[in-house]
């Protein structure tokens, strides 16, 4: 230990200032504690096969992992004799696996704690007052050797400690000197009474326990072990699939549409043709009317085929016109068929997603072996009494947030013992139990996944945490804080109450990296302390980082997502009480204050045009309550979230992102960080970003070409306009009935209304008259470039145009300032 001490003093406090200090902290006190007593050098393989120790240093870890939790059902009910007989089998498997190896070292301390455990249940031997602590020195000895073979370091044979355990096992005392009994456990004490054992239903004698037994308590069915990254790259495709599926389902939805509307070009041809057959056996009359003088009169003319080329046509078309129909409905028959494949498809892949998912989830209570190691040493470490306690620890998380947690969970279970919780002798003097506790809560609440950390200590010292936030210049003196936003100080980067540097507290480094962890997996993090009760902490985290419900919003132009996990449901308020300061929204007995999106995000403020209430979207995070205003509220769905990059990821409020169904990508928004932003401002400063509407212009091409209508459209898009279209002037006034456009580029000859007419339409029209036209056209002849001008049309481009040409006839029109490009 005294060479653990000596290599955490020697780090300069320099290095450890950066938000990268924790973790280096925890690898450092790790690394030293583990290696007390252990030489400093490389682990020597010799003739050793190094695939084998990498096998048998995984195994060991589960077993040990296992092996915790016997240990910790052994302590709450010290007669029972199952837990014995399981930590014997471990450590009979682990000892047989070291040996396998050519590790002799584990194998000897194993060896010598089964010969403990033997002689116990054999009834030969007893465990005593001391016998589980000296038991929990074995495991955490035995898990510190074998994660320095794992990094290949040296290992000490820890041969005191295996004299130990075998004067135990023959029943001989131990001197204080060899036997140290920790000021601290992890559990309960045990009594100082010896224990009675339950008899057994038979002699353990009659079954000695096997490898083949270890593998069937171990391994209920076959498992298989592949690479994270592999699993990481398989859910990535899985995602990739559920969004080519969407795309395809839009697709698909398009060409349905298309079929409608050639189901109504067939209807429209058919009914042209018939009209046609009426037109052309009337002229058939007709012309035996004149001609019936010469012709013969034995046959009326309808009775014979004396069929012009005419009416030879328009039979043929009548059977083009059948054919189509008949194309027609096996498109229909296909189409159906192909969204039944995709709907299979669909549900194949929702099923491969949903498996891969729970590929990568693993129970919490993998994580609590390590997490009881850390409590029994800062157990040690402070003199103090605790035991750890778990609600839930059955509950699943995603892999990657369960390793981005680890850390954490370490440092704030180190704060509890070191900080939170009193000594003995001042338990005693609070009428409070000698042996504190820290509870550990899993739940799940929707697709989120909640971790409370709490003890039974003294709280937080809110004195102290105003008297270092003045000091350090993050409170004023004068400034009246609520409970809330004290404890909060505690998140900030090198904040520490602690006087005094030690190994476990006082560099004021940790508890902001816990909460960095904990924003950037897109949780929350809340604290509740009372004086003299205790302190917990609230972690709401995503259950998984890949898949996620959300909820699609629009503000302006703009589509967001929002994980559907924060919101508590949508609401309406009046106009009026949305224009007012301070207003609220009462919604399941709370407050909800009002927020503008547009205004939290830096676009235009919230309109919600056509609707005769504001949709209000209700955020709940921790203790924050928010109804967000938006535009519009499209609907919910599952979407896949991508990574969008350090860079991005740093701004306040972006969570991710998602590629929809057209290839688009939306971004996914985390409200209550906005909130509390806006929240932090000042009342009487608005942030002038959000009284800013930016408008893009719209300009309407009117031509009968569908090319020249795309490649126009295209060109201007391009220049970050946006684009209406009409095939004449009859349906370009159609389109303007519902919006008129900011400008129109109008072709001439053009069917039922030509360019001249649309022109004089919209001149005499009091809401169109303001709209400039620029007249794109073949004819460039005098007469009809000065029949435009007396009309009113404002610039006058010939076919084919320069598009640099036209941009900047454009640019002029709508008085804008041509990019820098252009």
């Amino acid at each position: 230990m005294d060479a653990a001490r000596a290599a955490v003093e020697k780090i300069p406090a320099t290095e450890l200032a950066g938000d990268a200090a924790e973790p280096a902290v925890a690898a450092i006190l790790a690394d030293a504690l583990a290696a007390s007593g252990d030489p400093d050098e490389a682990f020597d393989l010799g003739d050793l096969d190094p695939e084998l120790v990498d096998i048998f240093v995984e195994e060991a870890g589960d077993l040990l992992d296992h092996s915790d939790g016997l240990l910790a059902q052994l302590r709450e009910n010290p007669t029972e004799r199952e837990p014995l007989v399981g930590l014997q089998r471990d450590l009979h498997t682990i000892k047989g696996g070291a040996r396998m190896a050519g590790i002799m070292a584990v194998g000897e301390l194993g060896h010598a704690m089964e010969s403990l455990l033997e002689a116990v249940v054999e009834l030969r031997g007893e465990l005593g007052h001391d016998g589980i602590p000296l038991l929990e020195r074995g495991f955490d000895r035995l898990h510190a050797m074998i994660t320095r073979v794992g990094a290949r370091r040296a290992i000490d044979p820890s041969e005191a400690l295996i004299e130990e355990f075998n004067a135990r096992a023959l029943g001989k005392p131990t001197s204080p000197a060899d036997a140290p009994v920790p000021a601290a456990t992890s559990s309960p004490a045990s009594p100082a009474v010896e224990t009675e054992l339950k008899p057994l239903s038979a002699p353990i004698g009659d079954t000695v326990p096997t490898d083949d037994d270890d593998i069937s308590v171990r391994a209920p069915q076959e498992q298989v072990r592949i690479r994270a990254d592999l699993l990481d790259q398989l859910v990535n495709y899985a995602g990739e699939v559920a969004i080519y599926r969407a795309r395809l389902e839009q697709q698909l939805g398009a060409f349905r549409s298309a079929m409608g509307e050639m189901e109504q070009t067939n209807m429209r041809l058919r009914d042209q043709l018939r009209r046609l057959d009426i037109e052309t056996e009337a002229q058939i009359i007709a012309r035996y009317q004149r001609e019936h003088e010469t012709a013969d009169a034995t046959f009326d003319p309808l009775e014979l085929d004396r069929f012009s080329t005419l009416q030879q046509l328009s039979r043929a078309l009548g059977e083009s016109a059948a054919d189509m129909s008949s194309l027609q409905g096996t498109l229909d028959d296909l189409t159906r068929q192909y969204e039944t494949l995709l709907l299979q498809q669909s549900r194949v892949s929702s099923d491969l997603q949903q498996g891969l998912m729970r590929t990568r989830m693993v129970p919490f209570d993998a994580l609590v072996p390590r997490l009881r190691r850390v409590v029994r040493q800062a157990a040690g470490e402070t003199g103090k009494q605790v035991q750890l306690k778990l609600d839930g620890a059955q509950g699943e998380l995603d892999r990657s947030v369960l390793e981005h947690m680890t850390a954490p969970l370490e440092h704030m279970l180190r704060n509890a013992v070191a900080h939170g919780l009193e000594t003995p002798e001042q338990r005693r003097g609070a009428k409070k139990p000698e042996e504190g506790v820290v509870r550990i809560a899993v739940r799940r609440e929707g697709s989120e996944v909640v971790l409370e950390v709490g003890d039974d200590g003294r709280g937080l010292d809110r004195a102290a945490i105003r008297r270092r936030g003045e000091e350090r210049g993050l409170v004023r003196a004068d400034a009246v804080l609520a409970n809330s936003d004290l404890d909060m100080l505690i998140f900030e980067p090198g904040f520490s109450t602690v006087d005094e540097v030690s190994r476990l507290a006082g560099r004021g480094v940790g508890m902001d990296v816990v909460a960095s962890e904990v924003r950037q997996l897109g949780g929350t993090l809340d604290i509740a302390s009372r004086p003299g009760e205790g302190t917990t902490f609230t972690l709401r985290l995503p259950q998984t980082l890949a898949v996620t419900q959300a909820v699609f919003v629009r503000i302006g132009e703009t589509s967001f997502a929002v994980p559907i996990a924060s919101v508590r449901g949508v609401g309406r308020i009046g106009r009026d009480e949305f224009g007012k300061a301070d207003a609220s929204y009462s919604y399941g007995g709370e407050e909800y204050l009002v927020h503008d999106l547009g205004g939290l995000v830096g676009h235009g403020v919230a309109r919600a045009e056509g609707q005769l209430q504001m949709p209000l979207l209700l955020i709940r995070s921790g203790d924050l309550r928010a109804a967000v205003a938006v535009d519009q509220i499209v609907g919910s769905r599952e979407i896949v979230v991508k990574p969008v990059g350090p860079q991005v990821a740093s701004i306040p409020g972006i969570f991710g992102a998602t590629i929809m169904g057209d290839g688009s990508v939306v971004v996914i928004l985390d409200v209550a960080p906005l909130v509390r932003r806006r929240a932090a401002q000042p009342r009487d400063v608005e942030p002038a970003a959000a009284t800013v509407v930016h408008h893009v212009p719209l300009v309407m091409v009117v031509d009968d070409s569908v090319t020249m209508r795309k490649v126009t459209g295209r060109v201007l898009e391009r220049h970050n306009f946006e684009v209406a279209s009409a095939r004449d002037g009859i349906d370009a006034l159609e389109r303007m009935a519902d919006r008129v456009p900011d400008l129109m580029l109008l072709d001439i000859e053009m069917p039922r209304m030509d360019g001249y007419e649309l022109a004089t339409a919209m001149k005499a029209d009091p809401r169109l008259r303001n709209v400039p036209i620029v007249m794109i056209t073949s004819r460039t002849g005098e007469k009809h470039r000065q029949r435009a001008f007396e009309i009113g049309v404002e610039r006058y481009l010939g076919k084919p145009y320069q598009e640099n040409e036209l941009v900047r006839n454009v640019y002029e029109l709508l008085k804008l300032q041509p990019r820098g490009d252009d």
